[in-house]
């Protein structure tokens, strides 16, 4: 198909050195860094760092070598192929899926889409769970049957996703059109704030489509907003007071002030498969206009997020810093959403 992303036909592109060298060079974190001053960070960097440090070089080399000599062939791929998740402790889990992935670790996970049920096609569950040998899980979302607008509940556990529930740890939002998302944790309504804010539910992450007017079958274009990181590498709090405050109208209105702007990177042509391809390393084996890949402007090689589809319910989603697995599994969510004006 025209919007087909492909996986990893895209091979000579990928240079597999200079992405490496320039990430020694140009420390990713400082891309996303928005409150305090530069000079803190190198404090806190010598206490937080040298175990990220080798594993950056690390990280992308390997996986990137393997999987760009195997996966020439597609037919030839196995699953086996696919560089499963470094070994990661999940002690506690609320804590873990809201803290940002560390530095120089790709958290890699898989997504399960389950029709099962009476109304199957219109709420699946979603199930995120750790592509290593344990399959950890990390958390559950399905779509809200009686909300106006799509509305997707996020929970971190399997059984319980109800919104009263002490489970219940983020909710996925959209606007009327089912082209803009916003992401929130599981903090109060403006409505019930306390004294000093701080029970208010903070925004983790705003999605904004593209909509393909004419009707054209081109790959999606994704803005992804997010709340900049403070010199000790957490994310800044956005409570907004109104909707008028939130990320989506500071990113309209360009008030940009500890906000990250992403995108979609731009897939690229391919004249011997007459599609749109994407180099996702082994990690993505079918073609779907769902697949992405999210960077930073002023990196394309730092991929923050990326996601796509190996079999008809089951997607790789691999996410970096300063994501957590609650911004990733929600931004993935809403490439889901049915009403997207871009198939």
């Amino acid at each position: 198909p025209a919007a087909a992303t492909g996986s990893d036909e895209e091979d000579d592109s990928d240079s597999s050195t200079k992405p490496i060298r320039s990430e020694k060079k140009k420390n990713p974190a400082s891309l996303f860094q928005t409150g305090g001053d530069p000079p803190k960070e190198k404090k806190t960097k010598k206490k937080a760092a040298p175990k990220a440090a080798d594993s950056e070089d690390e990280t992308p080399e390997t996986p990137q070598k393997n999987s760009n000599k195997k996966g020439k062939g597609k037919k030839s791929k196995k699953k086996e192929e696919r560089p499963p998740s470094p070994v990661i402790e999940v002690d506690n889990l609320e804590e873990f899926v809201l803290q940002p992935a560390p530095q120089g670790v790709t958290i890699k996970c898989r997504v399960t889409r389950d029709k099962k049920g009476m109304d199957r096609g219109l709420y699946p569950t979603y199930y995120l769970h750790l592509d290593n040998d344990k399959k950890v899980f990390l958390l559950a979302g399905r779509k809200r049957k009686k909300s106006k607008t799509s509305n997707y509940l996020i929970s971190i556990d399997p059984t319980d996703l109800s919104r009263g529930g002490e489970n219940f740890i983020g909710k996925l939002r959209s606007n009327l059109m089912g082209t803009k998302f916003t992401v929130f944790d599981n903090g109060a309504n403006p409505d019930r704030a306390n004294a000093d804010w701080s029970n208010v539910r903070q925004e983790l992450s705003a999605v904004v489509y593209e909509t393909n007017v004419l009707g054209f079958k081109g790959p999606r274009k994704m803005t992804v907003i997010i709340p900049g990181m403070n010199a000790d590498n957490k994310r800044v709090p956005i409570r907004p007071r109104n909707d008028n405050d939130g990320l989506l109208m500071r990113w309209q209105n360009k008030n940009m002030d500890n906000v990250i702007e992403l995108h979609n990177k731009a897939p690229v042509w391919n004249d011997e498969t007459q599609s749109y391809v994407l180099n996702f390393h082994g990690r993505v084996t079918h073609a779907s206009v769902k697949n992405f890949q999210i960077v930073h402007g002023s990196d394309p090689d730092y991929i923050v997020m990326q996601f796509g589809r190996v079999a008809d319910d089951a997607f790789t989603m691999d996410y970096n810093y300063p994501l957590c697995a609650v911004q990733a599994f929600a931004i993935a969510l809403s490439s889901f959403d049915g009403k997207l004006a871009c198939e």
